[in-house]
C-alpha cells in the first residue's frame, strides 16, 4: 500500500457544486471518487505547467540563437567542389 497526503482546500460554493457534478458525469458515484477526480486535476495541472515552462525554456533558447561558428563560403560549390555540380545543371 502507499501513503497518501491531506490537503483542506477551500473553493468557492459554485466551483464545488460544478465539481461535484462533473465527477458524478464522468466517474460515477461512490468512496473515493472526489479524490480520485482532485488527485487527476492536480496532475493533470502540474503536466500543463511543466509544459508550459519546457516550451517557455525552448522559445529563449530560440530567441537567443545558437552558435554554429564561420561560415567562410559563399555558395555551394566553394563547400562541396565539383561534386554536386552535376545536380545544379537541372
Amino acid at each position: 500500500m502507499f501513503a497518501m497526503g491531506t490537503i483542506t482546500v477551500n473553493v468557492s460554493d459554485e466551483t464545488e457544486k460544478m465539481f461535484r457534478e462533473a465527477v458524478k458525469q464522468n466517474i460515477g458515484i461512490g468512496k473515493g471518487v472526489l479524490g480520485k477526480a482532485i488527485g487527476e486535476a492536480m496532475n493533470m495541472w502540474a503536466e500543463e505547467k511543466e509544459r508550459e515552462e519546457r516550451r517557455r525554456k525552448a522559445i529563449e533558447r530560440l530567441e537567443k540563437g545558437f552558435d554554429l561558428g564561420n561560415f567562410s563560403y559563399k555558395n555551394r560549390e566553394e563547400l562541396y567542389g565539383d561534386r554536386f555540380k552535376k545536380w545544379d545543371k537541372k
